[in-house]
């Protein structure tokens, strides 16, 4: 009992981090200049928060590959299927990451082209621009879509085996369902609203602050093997 209390803790603060992360990525070091009509000339003197927004998202994704090796072996007493599924979805999140990464710095670059470089032809970094830019937008989207297969089944998983109320996970596989439409249909050029994904910024809190304080409720898989993936 004590260890999946601890075990709940351990994977509730990297989760905690994983949300602090991304609201220091998206709301302050990396939204407010990747999409905005001037990135070309705001990209270059804010390189350092650029890179740190790079380095943090790696770190992120990193932290999401390790939840899930933690919960292996305890969504594996349940479904071997669940267990392999999150594993390698929270992979390809990281891969996903790593793709939206490597945008984010070619707009760098080609930002302090345009800064610095007095004798490069700015007309045709001009030109450039709107392609990064919708490259790296393409990018970012096609991520978020990504981590949704990953965060479903993590919520799926966590109602089956009730490590977590089910109220929680049944909350967090219907906010998935909503972020994973308004993304979809924002690729698709029709996107409803943005507060689509209110309900998901909202489970990706309560969820690491409630395994902080109650951690994993193994008990009922310590008791019932019948079930196998």
């Amino acid at each position: 009992m004590k260890s999946s209390t601890k075990l709940g803790r351990v994977i509730g603060l990297l989760f905690l981090f994983i949300f602090v992360m991304g609201i220091l990525v998206y709301q302050f070091l990396q939204g407010p200049i990747l999409f905005s009509d001037d990135f070309l000339t705001t990209a270059a003197p804010n390189a350092n928060k650029l890179i740190t927004s790079v380095l943090l998202g790696s770190l992120s994704g990193l932290f999401s590959i390790i939840i899930s090796a933690l919960l292996f072996p305890v969504f594996k007493k349940y479904s071997n299927t669940l267990a392999v599924l999150y594993l390698g979805f929270s992979i390809l999140d990281f891969v996903a990451i790593s793709i939206d990464n490597t945008s984010v710095l070619a707009m760098l670059e080609l930002s302090k082209e345009y800064v610095t470089n007095v004798e490069v032809n700015t007309s045709m970094l001009e030109t450039m621009a709107p392609i990064y830019s919708q490259k790296h937008w393409w990018s970012h989207y096609l991520s978020l879509l990504t981590s949704c297969f990953s965060v479903f089944v993590l919520y799926f998983a966590f109602y089956r085996t009730k490590l977590i109320p089910k109220i929680l996970s049944g909350f967090g596989m219907l906010a998935v369902i909503l972020m994973f439409i308004e993304i979809l249909t924002s690729i698709l050029g029709e996107g409803i609203s943005m507060n689509m994904l209110l309900p998901m910024g909202l489970i990706q809190l309560i969820l690491p602050l409630w395994l902080l304080v109650k951690g994993l409720n193994t008990k009922w898989l310590e008791t019932d093997f019948s079930v196998a993936g």
